[in-house]
């Protein structure tokens, strides 16, 4: 049947408004446009209708904490409901059966349990040969609920229960706990020991208190194996996003990792006597690592593009042995890194998880006798605004300018 001209002009009208207001694919990268906090929540409560939002007393600084989803934070703003998103939020993955290795649904903040690799892993059964095929997530860091403990305007506790068998075949009975709690913006500046003048700067930060207790009924030890406390941030990349780790000084490039997976292109990581540089554009696969005796309690990165610079702070107690997480049974496994950096990237099939980028940071091997436990602190914080007044923060918190930083891998 012929359609008259009105009914023809209706229907494009119809087709461009579902269009333009159907939701973005969430693997957009910052060249399109932000992801805003409301949207993020809107989709995150059809699947967690018990989903926790903390605020602070202004309603502009935000967090979305899920007990449902392993105890995630998923995303924060540091303006409001309209304000923008920061974390990474895998879309795709809320829906369809579960996935055997990794069920990826994002989150700027989610506590995993290490080690990944070495002959104490926790993510290979005992005899399997550590590859792909035979990686698998621990459930209950995975895609298991955890329980809410209580919660507040500001703070919710949680915690799960489980039993984990490494790779020596040890089967581990443990709790997982952890408290997220948004700080005003005093508690920031206090925390950070900022003393600039940032009364301009839009800002969002939270801590993590992350724990484990051995519940069963023997010590873990180097004979047993032992787990380690594993915090890994989930962010949204740009094409001109840089990575920034602090360094203890060194001419040398002593106590770093950069070959997780393969050689990284020289145009994507720099390193100089106090800082270790990582473009973060998810476009290439990439990873890198920090031993203890080189390693400072602090990461950032900086999206020039939308004036946005991410610090994370956590514990690090360099005379504590740290676990190897390398996919391989030959290195000493109490030998690793205290903090790490990922950036996304296609995998040799073309397909690709993100694009995303990650802060990671780890406890010590937690050696606990039946009834210990060892918590390990990590904080989360977004500064947003003129970029004058930025470059106060990164020179007081990471030793370098803005305009340095934007001139290691974009030279103007």
């Amino acid at each position: 049947m012929n359609k008259s001209p009105l009914i023809l002009a209706f229907l494009s009208i119809l087709i461009v408004t579902i269009a333009c207001s159907a939701p973005k694919n969430r693997n957009q990268t910052s060249e399109d446009v932000p992801t805003h906090f409301l949207q993020d929540k809107t989709f995150l409560e059809k699947y967690d209708p018990q989903l926790i939002e903390l605020s602070t007393e202004d309603k502009q600084a935000k967090v979305l904490v899920s007990p449902k989803y392993q105890g995630k934070v998923f995303t924060s703003t540091a303006a409001g409901d309209d304000g923008e998103s920061f974390g990474w939020i895998n879309y795709e993955a809320f829906e369809g059966p579960l996935d055997k290795h990794m069920n990826a649904y994002g989150g700027e903040s989610r506590l995993w349990l290490g080690p990944e690799g070495n002959t104490f892993s926790l993510f290979f059964e005992p005899g399997k040969k550590m590859e792909f095929e035979n990686w698998h997530t621990p459930a209950a860091i995975d895609h298991e609920a955890w329980e809410k403990i209580e919660a507040g305007p500001r703070d919710v506790s949680m915690a799960r229960s489980t039993s984990i068998t490494n790779y020596q075949g040890t089967e581990f009975a443990l709790k997982i706990q952890r408290t997220i709690t948004l700080l005003e913006k005093e508690g920031i500046i206090a925390n950070t020991g900022l003393t600039a003048d940032v009364s301009s700067i839009k800002m969002v930060g939270y801590e993590t208190i992350n724990s484990i207790q051995n519940t069963g009924d023997f010590p873990w030890t180097r004979e047993t194996g032992a787990p380690c406390i594993w915090v890994l941030d989930m962010f949204k990349p740009s094409p001109e996003t840089t990575i920034v780790l602090p360094l203890q000084p060194n001419e040398t490039k002593a106590g770093l990792t950069t070959n997780y997976f393969g050689t990284i292109p020289e145009e994507r990581i720099a390193i100089t006597n106090n800082h270790l540089f990582l473009k973060a554009d998810g476009q290439s696969r990439g990873k890198v690592g920090v031993f203890p005796e080189r390693a400072l309690s602090m990461a950032g990165s900086y999206d020039p593009l939308h004036k946005v610079l991410t610090i994370t702070t956590f514990d690090i107690a360099p005379e504590l042995p740290y676990l190897n997480q390398e996919w391989n049974t030959e290195a000493d496994p109490f030998k690793g890194d205290v903090v790490n950096a990922y950036n996304d990237g296609p995998l040799e099939d073309g397909s690709q998880m993100g694009p995303f980028y990650e802060l990671e940071s780890v406890s010590p091997a937690a050696f606990l006798s039946p009834g210990e436990s060892m918590e390990h602190f990590h904080h989360v914080y977004h500064f947003t605004g003129n970029e004058n007044e930025l470059d106060k923060i990164t020179r007081q918190l990471l030793g370098i300018s803005i305009a340095e930083i934007n001139g290691v891998f974009n030279p103007k």
